[in-house]
């Protein structure tokens, strides 16, 4: 799938090394077709690497996905440059008229904190609250799952006795369902969070439809209104150094962590970790952008 970003986005060098479809406007004014419109509110700390994990993942259907960045306006980010937020980012006031096919929320590190605790969570109240008219499907990752849930459904998260932190296999709950269509029975994904949702209350919300879940790690996928929200729980997008990385970073800062479950051969830091889950990751969000996104929206809003 063609991936529209603007031509001096960071990471088109980077998706054109691994031999990923990306176009600029000018190849685009070319085709005649009216390209997916994807909004991604981007809430993790170092946005470029999630820009990278995100354009990778919804780089595997044939349709043209015009991607917006969104950031939040009542929380400085300290860790990536007023010159990049600036070129390639909108603020909420900016798009809050327009209709957007798609939307991701991501993850955030500030699990540990109550949601209203949150600086910026009265503005993505607002967002959330905005996306039931203006988006035809919203995909919550990770906190931004966690944040939704407690939103829309008035599911709180609770605090895990240590971090969840690893590899996870999961089982399928009903493959006949368009979002997990083509997934084995059991399959692997990344988790890296300190808090959940409990499993029961996840269940016993008539709301929701649990897909996907774990005897560890608990629900990683469920949805509501026919996929207009989903939320998924653990970080399928994660690329094969991401644990890696937040491993040596917490033990650089002495916190409490523990090698991650399933990734290093032999359970050893030394040794380069296995991508055991990118196949099932691109099924996911392809599903996400064909069915609950595609076939779904409306040619013309």
């Amino acid at each position: 799938m063609p991936i529209k970003i603007q031509s001096d986005l960071p990471a088109k060098e980077q998706l054109e090394y691994e031999n990923i479809f990306v176009m600029d406007d000018a190849r685009a004014m070319h085709q005649d077709i009216r390209p997916l419109q994807v909004c991604i509110l981007n809430l993790m700390p170092i946005k470029q690497d999630t820009e990278l994990q995100l354009l990778r993942a919804l780089s595997n259907t044939p349709l043209q996905v015009d991607v917006t960045f969104l950031m939040v306006q009542s929380h400085k980010s300290l860790n990536t440059s007023v010159n990049h937020l600036n070129r390639f980012y909108s603020v909420f006031d900016d798009v809050k008229e327009k209709k957007f096919d798609g939307m991701i929320i991501t993850g955030a590190p500030v699990e540990q904190m109550a949601f209203e605790e949150v600086d910026y969570w009265e503005e993505i109240s607002q967002i959330m609250e905005w996306t039931k008219t203006n988006v035809t499907s919203t995909l919550h990752i990770c906190w931004g799952a966690q944040a939704g849930l407690y939103y829309h459904y008035g599911l709180d998260k609770c605090l895990l006795p240590e971090k969840l932190f690893g590899i996870y296999e999961h089982k399928v709950a009903n493959r006949k369902i368009p979002l997990v269509r083509g997934f084995d029975d059991y399959f692997l994904a990344p988790h890296s969070r300190h808090t959940t949702v409990d499993r029961d209350a996840i269940h016993n919300c008539e709301q929701l439809r649990v897909l996907a879940e774990s005897e560890e790690a608990g629900v990683l996928l469920c949805m509501a209104n026919n996929g207009k929200q989903i939320f998924l729980m653990g970080h399928p997008e994660y690329d094969r150094y991401t644990l890696d990385t937040e491993y040596k970073r917490d033990l650089g800062k002495n916190l409490p962590i523990h090698v991650p479950l399933n990734y290093y051969p032999g359970d050893d830091p030394s040794k380069k970790p296995n991508l055991q889950w990118r196949s099932h990751s691109n099924n996911l969000y392809s599903n996400w952008l064909n069915y609950y996104v595609y076939q779904e929206t409306p040619y013309e809003w």
